[in-house]
């Protein structure tokens, strides 16, 4: 036992790396902000911060990776500067919003299912139905008929499934649920439903953060767990490959969500809350979400909210070319523009 938890804290504190919270040393007599929310873009905003660093050294901010529910939480107590969140604020959350509230969609990502079945011999494809219903704790072992039917050549194992969730309330638990609401009518009406904190099957697994699932995952043989992309790339989980509404097999990985989101932008409303549950395209990956800073219209602080918007500004424009590589999505052009125009409303 002692073995098995100096394993996970040494998998959990290299994903500190890439998660928590993102704070510089104050420079003197210069500028601090504070933000919280969603762990989801946690590893790229991290890199926002330190690179943004030599751009401006006299600004310096703290961005702790808490989840998005409490994210939005701490944004409409006025605790913080900014919020993120992965869900975005609707009409009732916003009118509540001390200073007002301004949503720019600063990037998004596919969320992937990790699993950890050592000596699969091949990757995994799941049918929507069959990974719907395997999250619904319908699915007891891994060598079920169904699980099989679409991995003839795999030898999967006569071993339990045990899921892996989120127990903290979580913008990624939102988009993942909202597309299972979407692809599977059992999920919607019979099942969890739609929200940052469903209930899981009994016997879940329920742990905090995308690390901490992705932590989690990588170390319960026998396990299958949701988290963005950039975690399962960071450790090297395997990734299913999920079927999409047009009956193709998709696995999530760099060039897949530009091509998702390049053939949905049409979608996006003009107040950029936009969800995409179930993406169109035959090459489109089925479970993506954008991810949202949360600001306020009014800053009483005229020098934090103009340095906060020359940073996010800049994250819109640099900042989009370090998203592939952490495991994330370019933003397309169209979007930027119109994220611009939202931050431009930031006074």
């Amino acid at each position: 036992m002692k073995l098995r938890i100096a394993t996970l804290g040494a998998i959990l504190a290299g994903l500190t790396l890439l998660v928590p919270g993102v704070q510089a040393q104050t420079p003197a007599a210069g500028i601090v902000l504070a933000g919280a929310g969603a762990t989801f873009p946690a590893p790229l905003y991290k890199q926002w911060i330190a690179t943004y660093r030599q751009v401006d050294p006299a600004l310096a901010i703290d961005y702790k990776a808490v989840g998005s529910g409490e994210g939005v939480k701490r944004f409409l107590a006025d605790s913080v500067d900014f919020g993120a969140s992965d869900a975005a604020l609707s009409d009732e959350q916003i009118a509540t919003a001390p200073q007002g509230a301004v949503l720019v969609p600063a990037t998004a990502g596919l969320i992937a299912l990790v699993y950890n079945l050592p000596g699969l011999n091949g990757p995994l494809q799941l049918r929507r139905d069959t990974y719907a219903a395997l999250l619904m704790g319908r699915i007891p072992r891994w060598n079920d008929a169904r699980i099989q039917a679409t991995n003839p050549g795999l030898n999967l194992p006569d071993r339990e499934i045990v899921l892996v969730a989120r127990l903290d309330s979580s913008g990624t638990t939102y988009a993942l649920t909202n597309h299972l609401s979407a692809a599977s009518t059992q999920w919607r009406d019979r099942g969890p439903g739609t929200g940052k904190i469903v209930r899981w099957p009994t016997g879940t697994m329920l742990v905090r953060g995308n690390e901490g699932v992705a932590a989690r995952v990588k170390l319960s043989v026998g396990s299958i767990g949701y988290v963005e992309f950039s975690f399962a790339k960071h450790l090297g989980l395997p990734v299913a490959h999920l079927e999409n509404k047009e009956g193709h097999y998709v696995a999530p990985g760099d060039g897949v969500g530009e091509a998702t989101l390049a053939a949905n932008v049409a979608r996006i409303p003009v107040n950029l809350r936009i969800f995409i549950p179930d993406p169109d395209g035959a090459d489109a990956y089925p479970i993506v979400s954008f991810s949202w800073l949360l600001l306020k219209e009014r800053y009483t602080d005229q020098v934090k909210g103009q340095a906060l918007k020359r940073f996010v500004n800049w994250g819109l424009q640099e900042g989009q070319q370090m998203s592939s590589e952490l495991g994330f999505i370019r933003l397309p052009s169209d979007v930027v523009t119109r994220s611009q125009a939202a931050l431009s409303r930031v006074n």
